[in-house]
């Protein structure tokens, strides 16, 4: 480095600040570490133990601060208009700068004093931590147990799609047999009864979701990976290093009733019933409570294994109607109501990210760990 490029960063240090969990209630703000510097060159160190700690360090000169944030929380800073980030701007004399890439998880604090800073960057760290947790911020990642890797579960899938949607925007497959009876159903049409394509589930992502996160930066993604890959082998003793076969059976709704549902799933069934499966997906959560990767009303939420295949959530909506957050099952649900769909074996454990898909069409794999291989020819007991 050139005598003038030492003289530069000697005059104006720049304190990296970054987000981790410290707590099942994902708050944002922790540890910090580097120097603040006054005008004049003379440096002051931060304390490691909070971004408190630098509010009592304040100078003349110019002072910035790097957050890491992570893209998808930058809006919420910005707020409507960039209302939020004005009214920050203007109370704590600072200068918020934005990365021009979307890739990017910082953020730069530019004020005349380290007070300024740090008072913004922990009015920042507040904005965080309530949209964290509010469902504002969506989840990002969850820890999914793929079952669209069994091509004869997918086809039982596309022909119960196929069936209840006829020719509206599939076109059957001349093997199906089932057949819903749905338009004639009192005069009904699927538009009245609430169903159309974008509620059901792709059966090329079909799974059992274990838990949800949300991880809005490349620290936590990374930590979550981390996790995940850590326990592998205490998965494995939980299983008690044998396959593990669910059995998918019949059809139910989730809260609510058939006449107005929002979530129409298939129950899971352990074969043998010695209670491994919910063993393992203990471990699973219990390891990413303890990294700090879970909000509080998650972890102690008490686990139910389903497999969902309607979801009135995902509707690609036209309009607003408020009916439309329903549908109507209770057809479906008397043809398919006791349904055997097949026993399957569970074969691994993904960190999958949500929205973005692989070349298979399930969701895009950040990590995963095996689950014991199917060796014994008798291959469920």
């Amino acid at each position: 480095m050139s005598n003038a490029a030492m003289d530069g960063s000697k005059k104006q240090k720049m304190v990296n600040s970054v987000w981790r969990p410290i707590s099942t209630q994902s708050s944002s703000l922790v540890n910090s570490e580097g120097r603040c510097s006054k005008s004049s060159g003379v440096s002051e160190e931060v304390s490691e133990r909070g971004v408190n700690e630098r509010a009592s360090v304040v100078s003349a000169g110019k002072h910035s601060v790097s957050l890491q944030v992570g893209a998808s929380l930058m809006k919420f800073i910005r707020g409507k208009e960039g209302t939020t980030q004005m009214k920050i701007e203007e109370e704590m004399g600072v200068k918020i700068i934005f990365p021009s890439s979307r890739n990017e998880d910082y953020i730069i604090i530019e004020g005349g004093s380290v007070d300024c800073v740090t008072k913004a960057s922990e009015r920042i760290a507040t904005i965080i931590d309530e949209v964290v947790k509010s469902p504002s911020l969506d989840y990002s990642h969850f820890v999914s147990l793929p079952l669209a890797i069994h091509p004869e579960l997918v086809g039982k899938l596309v022909n119960f799609q196929n069936s209840i949607l006829g020719n509206q925007s599939i076109a059957v497959d001349e093997t199906t047999s089932v057949a819903v009876d749905l338009k004639e159903t009192k005069s009904s049409t699927l538009f009245d009864l609430g169903i159309e394509k974008s509620i059901f589930i792709k059966p090329s992502t079909f799974h059992l979701t274990v838990l949800m996160l949300k991880l809005w930066n490349k620290d936590r993604i990374n930590a979550a990976r981390d996790v995940l890959k850590s326990i592998s082998s205490s998965v494995m003793d939980a299983l008690d290093s044998r396959p593990l076969f669910i059995r998918l059976k019949g059809l139910d709704c989730m809260k609510g009733s058939l006449a107005k549902a929002r979530v129409l799933y298939i129950p899971v069934e352990e074969i043998g019933d010695e209670g491994r499966l919910l063993r393992a997906c203990k471990v699973i959560t219990d390891a990413f409570v303890k990294a700090g990767l879970v909000l509080e009303k998650d972890a102690n939420q008490s686990l139910k294994l389903h497999a969902t295949v309607m979801n009135a959530r995902h509707r690609k909506r036209k309009d607003k109607r408020k009916k439309l957050d329903t549908f109507d099952a209770r057809e479906i649900h008397k043809q398919f109501g006791n349904e055997d769909w097949g026993e399957y074996l569970i074969q691994e454990a993904h960190l999958s990210q949500r929205f973005v898909f692989d070349q298979s069409g399930y969701y895009r794999c950040c990590a995963s760990i095996p689950f014991p291989e199917n060796t014994d020819t008798e291959k469920k007991h």
